[in-house]
């Protein structure tokens, strides 16, 4: 099995949370990968509770979970546009599948993937038959990566170019900051905005520019948790916007506090 990864971008205040739960994102079988960016897993054995915070990615995951005191279950998490935070006490196990942008579909292909767009929907329909023992109780990391797999595998996902052109566009947005708006993003592929849109809403679940705008804010917390004197001003430069004013605004909005007030906590939230 591939090492884990040890990427965090997206998880607010990241070095609190991996010195409280064990974390790790092993990666999917080769089959698979090409449908989900990585699996993610996480232990605790808390003595009192913590709140984790994360700002998602355009993303749709798949979550088994087991929490102490309670039946385990598993959900879709579709993408959510706010700050999603988790509340963790005592003991408990999640093993989360993250699909790649805008390929979500091909495992539920009867409805857009903006369908999903934020919810989280316990033991919906179109996983009847997840094995929840076989994902959550083997102690045994490798087992529980052999079951995740066999879940996926079994719904047998089929190519989609549709899909894959959608996401190829997140991809560009993510990588590429030249691209600053819909319309440029739009025009790299000489399509319109208007089919752009209907393409992110079947295969993504968000518009383009919620995810140019995310991808930023993923990028100013990453900054803001790696360096100590940090020029907002540049970086809002950097990431494509008019001005710092801008930055702030979009960061405070995503993350819940100001991106100094951030950087003065160590990154995390209050």
């Amino acid at each position: 099995m591939a090492a884990a990864r040890r990427d965090t971008r997206g998880i607010v205040g990241a070095a609190d949370f991996l010195a409280r739960v064990d974390f790790r994102r092993p990666d999917a079988a080769e089959p698979l990968r090409a449908y989900v960016e990585y699996y993610w897993l996480i232990d605790w054995d808390l003595p009192e509770p913590y709140v984790s915070h994360v700002v998602p990615h355009p993303a749709v995951h798949v979550v088994f979970q087991h929490f102490e005191g309670q039946e385990p279950f598993v959900e879709i998490a579709g993408v959510q546009h706010g700050l999603f935070t988790q509340k963790l006490e005592g003991r408990g196990r999640v093993c989360g599948i993250k699909f790649r942008p805008g390929r979500f579909r091909a495992f539920a292909p009867d409805r857009p993937v903006s369908a999903w767009t934020g919810r989280r929907v316990r033991s919906p329909e179109v996983l009847p038959d997840a094995d929840l023992a076989a994902v959550l109780a083997p102690d045994d990391e490798t087992a529980r990566v052999a079951a995740l797999d066999a879940f996926l595998l079994a719904r047998d996902p089929r190519p989609d170019p549709q899909a894959e052109l959608a996401a190829a566009l997140v991809e560009r947005a993510r990588t590429d900051r030249s691209i600053r708006r819909v319309t440029e993003l739009a025009r790299t592929e000489g399509m319109s905005v208007r089919l752009l849109q209907r393409l992110f809403a079947a295969h993504v679940g968000v518009g383009p520019k919620w995810v140019i705008l995310r991808y930023r804010i993923h990028e100013a917390l990453e900054r803001a948790e790696s360096s100590d004197k940090l020029d907002w001003a540049t970086l809002a430069a950097d990431l494509g916007y008019a001005d710092q004013a801008h930055l702030v605004r979009d960061f405070t909005a995503t993350v819940g506090v100001p991106p100094t007030a951030y950087a003065a906590q160590g990154g995390g939230v209050g």
